[in-house]
């Protein structure tokens, strides 16, 4: 009796297992399908890549605190951004995820979500939609959500999975910072914190990045 009832036990927990395994490669599956920065791969390198952005339109807003802190608060105030707090009327289908009906414009979820840090604050960002324009994206109406334009750059960039942690953030900064050292490439700008997943996702299938802007090799600016 008592190796029927093991034998029942190890079987529901295969089970189980099996779920979680089939439910995370689902939700995997629909993270995928939301819309990300556009790019060419320059150079591609031990889990290294040099990178050649388009132009985009992003919406940003200043958050102080923590490393692991910022982004939630960030999230927020942008997430009601891109769900109907702007002045527009117009409606956009929002692909994921899947909010209230509000009254004004939904805009699509992007991604990644950029993390950057500025005069000891962090910069928090969502990539509008690559069919919206400086002209023709929605004005704000949280007064601490702005907008702006991203210009064609070259970025120096480093991919990882695990957990989203300040610690894990710096080891694997300092394995960019030294990639683009031997590289001779020249950093231009602040190193840039990137989340392509959303919290519910299990840590070893999460996707991020850290992104560094870099000069042109062949300009040297």
């Amino acid at each position: 009796m008592a190796e029927s009832k093991k034998e029942i036990l190890i079987m529901l927990r295969i089970a189980l297992i099996s779920w979680v395994t089939i439910t995370t490669l689902l939700l995997a599956g629909n993270a995928m399908a939301v819309e990300e920065a556009k790019y060419n791969v320059l150079r591609e390198e031990d889990g290294f890549e040099l990178r050649e952005y388009e132009s985009h339109i992003i919406a940003e807003t200043t958050v102080d605190g923590a490393f692991e802190d910022a982004g939630s608060e960030a999230f927020g105030r942008l997430f009601k951004y891109i769900s109907g707090n702007n002045t527009q009327q117009q409606k956009v289908a929002m692909t994921s995820p899947v909010g209230q009906e509000p009254s004004s414009q939904k805009i699509e979820m992007t991604s990644p979500v950029g993390q950057q840090k500025q005069d000891e604050k962090w910069v928090v960002s969502f990539m509008m939609p690559a069919s919206f324009e400086l002209e023709t994206t929605p004005e704000p109406k949280d007064p601490n959500v702005s907008i702006r334009e991203v210009p064609a750059r070259l970025i120096a960039v480093v991919r990882y999975s695990g957990f989203w942690s300040e610690k894990n953030y710096l080891r694997n900064l300092e394995k960019l910072q030294n990639w683009i050292e031997n590289s001779r490439l020249t950093p231009v700008g602040e190193p840039i914190w990137a989340r392509y997943n959303p919290p519910f996702m299990p840590w070893f299938l999460r996707r991020n990045e850290i992104l560094v802007p870099v000069a042109s090799p062949e300009s040297g600016d």
